[in-house]
């Protein structure tokens, strides 16, 4: 069955080829600025999982503007407005309530939540959310090179050797991250919303959090970030498996040709093919 648009364009839906049952709010990454439904961390990871047995809906959120200086900010300018924090959180949720509503009639028995990079942020944050207002939660969270803290601290020594050897890949160092969210946000990262900056979350604020898998590129800055919320999961006691994709720089579910993208895939179906079996 091909893909559709529904919930008045904001998700385009997935449907599973075989359903298993499982199903997945799926959400690009892009700085909270860039991206698309049709770029590859989308399209090509909605497509595989629907083949795989997860219905997918992937959520065309609100993007904050693209700032003078970034790339691709001059093709992107005014392309879909200028907003911030919470726009996109909301429509997440806003793409979270339809799927629930419709579950049944997408054969969807689990739902799980996820994104990449930013859309990792948002998943993250869109289930505190959840949390905070009651509303029953995931059933999982994947995060994929995850970005969940705007100040962010030094990497390890292993992480800023190899981050030196390979200079192109030296892209998110604190300066650059935190213009990001003060981009997201409208203003200061000071006081920011853990909503907006999961990392920020103690243990207590995650004690409920859903079951998670966390996927980072091996040679990615960001992934301090994520190495934090996972710590902090796991002081809270809940169920966190963290993996360091071989081989990989950040983004590389946006890169289809290579080896790094089938690998962290097949991790992704099998984690979902558990959910569904549960």
């Amino acid at each position: 069955m091909p893909e559709r648009t529904a919930a008045g364009g904001l998700v385009r839906v997935y449907p599973a080829a075989r359903p298993n049952g499982a199903g997945l709010v799926w959400m690009h990454g892009g700085g909270f600025a860039f991206g698309d439904l049709d770029m590859p961390e989308a399209d090509a990871v909605a497509r595989g999982l629907a083949e795989a047995g997860t219905t997918v809906l992937s959520v065309d959120y609100r993007l904050a503007p693209a700032p003078a200086g970034w790339g691709g900010a001059d093709d992107a300018a005014g392309e879909r407005g200028d907003h911030r924090y919470p726009a996109a959180s909301d429509d997440v949720l806003r793409a979270w309530e339809w799927a629930t509503a419709h579950a049944d009639e997408l054969a969807i028995a689990r739902l799980a939540l996820g994104g990449a990079s930013a859309g990792a942020n948002l998943a993250a944050g869109a289930t505190l959310r959840l949390l905070a207002a009651g509303v029953a939660p995931p059933r999982l969270v994947v995060l994929a090179y995850p970005t969940l803290l705007a100040v962010q601290p030094a990497p390890g020594l292993a992480l800023r050797a190899a981050l030196d050897a390979h200079p192109e890949h030296d892209r998110f160092g604190s300066e650059a991250v935190r213009s990001m969210y003060e981009n997201y946000l409208g203003g200061s990262v000071i006081g920011a919303p853990i909503a907006a900056v999961p990392g920020l979350a103690s243990a207590a604020e995650l004690a409920d959090f859903p079951p998670t898998l966390m996927i980072n590129s091996e040679i990615d800055e960001l992934s301090v970030s994520g190495d934090v919320f996972a710590a902090t999961l796991r002081q809270a006691g809940r169920d966190v498996e963290t993996v360091v994709e071989p081989g990989t720089d950040h983004g590389h579910l946006n890169r289809p040709e290579k080896p790094g993208f089938a690998a962290s895939m097949a991790r992704i179906v099998a984690r979902l093919e558990r959910l569904a079996a549960s």
